[in-house]
């Protein structure tokens, strides 16, 4: 079974909108992308939609790639990562002023990630003058 990246971030959506409703989520890989589509249509119904839209729309993590633009809106790639480890990334619109920027759509414009995880050590030295300390 292969998601378009746009059915993923659905996948996304819908499971934070079973975790609101407090109901229980089907597993990542075990439905397919038309069972997604038919689901999202039907959840655009119920309560907990726009909260878990909203939610996910802001991504896990900024990406540093380039998005899309606007001279009307900010924009910033953002990604989130499934269950089964793949990546799906999309531009996460905001400002914008007396805007709606919630409002334009972005989960079709969606797409595949890879991502690369490494852990890194960092020494941060932070440094002051030491009272009575010559000028």
């Amino acid at each position: 079974m292969t998601l378009t990246a746009a059915q993923k971030v659905k996948f996304l959506v819908l499971s934070r909108g079973h975790e609101l409703a407090g109901r229980a989520s089907e597993e990542f890989g075990s439905i397919s992308g038309e069972h997604i589509d038919a689901d999202f249509e039907a959840f655009e119904n119920e309560d907990e939609y726009w909260d878990a839209k909203s939610e996910v729309r802001g991504g896990e993590f900024e990406t540093g790639l380039d998005c899309q633009w606007s001279r009307h809106y900010e924009s910033k790639a953002v990604a989130a990562k499934l269950p089964d480890g793949s990546w799906v990334g999309w531009t996460y619109w905001y400002g914008g002023k007396h805007s709606e920027p919630e409002a334009i759509e972005w989960i079709d414009d969606a797409y595949d990630l890879t991502c690369t995880e490494e852990e890194k050590i960092v020494t941060v030295r932070t440094f002051a003058k030491a009272e009575g300390g010559a000028a």
